[in-house]
């Protein structure tokens, strides 16, 4: 592994890895990755990806967001906690209700995930919070979540598992006052754990475009 910080672990210039992918192409593998390696990651490579959520539309052109990368490790260990104790009750109904034998496998699938990530959160090398300066008192989110879009797209292309949560809003303030922000004029939207994948990419399972796609009129669709 070079030690040179404008390459990446696997010995690339930071400048050239995921360069060459096709957009559509990455557009339709990026899933959520949230199984990750501890093995720490080159902040020029996670730098390169908080640019890429930069070019994210906003109105007025205000690109009020903000990416802050925590990778200390006892920084890293409080926010798990934390996270921890708002993902617990969240997951809990979910839990109960899988005990029943025809809970669906795939839900089964996702949730056994998420309460992976959450065990291991402070092992993963980066913690990725994107905030934003609030506008009349809200934040603006119309433009945070086309830049966190962006942002897992990149991780994508350059070979860095991610996903995105918000459940660390539930204890925000603590949160945001830990990493610098202020919880009511740059308030963290949300927190993309960032690290090299133990999974890899491929296409995530999605209903086929002729169920939900229309012309002229929509037909209801029920859930």
């Amino acid at each position: 592994m070079t030690n040179n910080s404008r390459d990446n672990a696997q010995g690339q210039p930071i400048d050239e890895v995921g360069e060459s992918i096709g957009m559509l192409e990455g557009i339709r593998t990026t899933r959520a990755i949230r199984r990750l390696k501890p093995d720490p990651v080159p902040i020029e490579l996670v730098k390169k990806v908080c640019e890429a959520g930069t070019f994210a539309p906003s109105g007025g052109n205000r690109q009020p967001w903000m990416f802050v990368a925590v990778t200390d490790p006892e920084k890293r260990a409080q926010i798990a906690t934390l996270y921890r104790e708002v993902f617990d009750a969240y997951i809990a109904p979910a839990v109960e209700a899988a005990r029943d034998p025809g809970y669906p496998e795939a839900k089964r699938k996702n949730m056994r995930a998420a309460m992976y990530l959450a065990a291991h959160l402070h092992e993963a090398p980066v913690h990725l919070f994107v905030a934003g300066w609030t506008r009349r008192g809200a934040p603006q989110s119309q433009a945070l979540f086309p830049a966190i879009q962006n942002v897992l797209l990149a991780c994508r292309a350059v070979g860095l598992g991610a996903s995105l949560t918000t459940a660390h809003r539930g204890h925000g303030e603590a949160i945001d006052q830990l990493i610098g922000l202020d919880p009511i004029k740059t308030p963290s939207i949300a927190l993309i754990p960032i690290g090299w994948p133990r999974g890899r990419y491929g296409k995530p399972t999605r209903r086929s475009i002729d169920t939900c796609f229309f012309v002229d009129s929509a037909t209801p669709v029920s859930e």
